[in-house]
């Protein structure tokens, strides 16, 4: 008995190895391009933000060769003590606050109308919300510039033909303007969060809320509100996170509006860096700007988990 198990562990363990060496194989594409994509870049960052292009070799006339030079914190300092970089930060809390909780709400709306017995063919309606979403950040963006700009949108002509002048450009539009693109492309993404929540909670629920007399409000208030407040916070996680990377329609409405400069938010100020129109020029002040957001990010999400807790509690 004893020779018996003996000879079946080897057995089983050799079958174990090769279960492993099939996973690890099966696992190798996506691991090899998960490094690739995400890990390498990352890296690559980190280390060029301690470097910065400089001139050497020029003379009293200046000129010389760039060179990547190690700056330490520098990049760093540069990036946390820039007006215009908390300046396009106050842009991009200003435009959160403005969008992410009408977005929000307008997704929250359309996940509880179509998750409703009244709704037919959800189908179609879950697709035609979801639909914006699969159009390209950059092409949406170029709709709707074409759509503000005064010359040519049938929306300002139409407008003005009832006496309704509107700027769509103006200092005091512009973030609404770009909060409208990004509404209208992310509100189907997050009612789709929202309702695979609702589609989530027990239809038992419901049955019994009906049995106590409750009616179609009562019932969308005291049982689906509640329920989806994870998915509340998911969304509003993904959506921060998503405004800190705002860049697709400020840089395509700079194409139309002069008054949007080249560091009007932090990631256009990272672009522009890296291109050499804005000084310090470089990966090296770019990266440290990407870096600095990057952080922010983390420390939302670090507001989110305690959040999340708070509401689980």
């Amino acid at each position: 008995m004893t020779a018996t198990t003996s000879s079946s562990k080897p057995k089983r363990s050799l079958a174990a190895k090769r279960e492993n060496r099939i996973g690890w194989a099966f696992m190798a594409p996506f691991t090899i391009l998960f490094a690739f994509v995400f890990i390498l870049p990352i890296g690559w960052a980190v280390y060029s933000s301690f470097f910065r292009q400089i001139a050497e070799g020029g003379g009293a006339y200046g000129g010389g060769k760039l060179v990547n030079k190690f700056v330490g914190l520098q990049n760093f300092q540069y990036a946390i003590t820039s007006a215009d970089f908390w300046t396009g930060v106050g842009h991009v809390l200003v435009y959160t606050v403005i969008q992410v909780p009408v977005m929000i709400i307008a997704a929250l709306a359309l996940a509880m109308v179509v998750d409703s017995f009244v709704v037919k063919h959800v189908t179609g309606f879950r697709l035609g919300y979801f639909l914006p979403y699969a159009i390209p950040g950059v092409v949406a963006s170029i709709i709707w510039v074409y759509l503000y700009n005064g010359q040519i949108s049938p929306i300002v002509k139409g407008l003005a033909a009832i006496g309704i002048n509107v700027d769509f450009f103006a200092d005091n539009v512009v973030l609404l303007s770009m909060a409208n693109i990004t509404t209208w492309t992310f509100t189907g993404y997050n009612m789709l969060i929202f309702l695979a929540a609702l589609q989530a909670i027990p239809h038992d629920l419901y049955e019994a809320a009906r049995i106590d007399g409750a009616n179609g409000w009562q019932i969308a208030m005291k049982i689906k509100l509640p329920n989806v407040r994870g998915a509340a916070l998911l969304a509003m996680l993904l959506s921060i996170v998503g405004t800190i990377q705002l860049f697709n329609e400020p840089q395509i409405m700079a194409t139309a509006d002069p008054g949007i400069s080249k560091s009007y938010t932090p990631m256009m100020m990272a672009l522009n860096t890296s291109q050499g129109t804005l000084t310090p020029s470089g990966d090296g002040p770019a990266s440290a700007i990407a870096i600095v957001m990057a952080l922010i990010a983390g420390v939302l999400a670090m507001l989110y988990t305690l959040a999340e807790r708070k509401v689980n509690e």
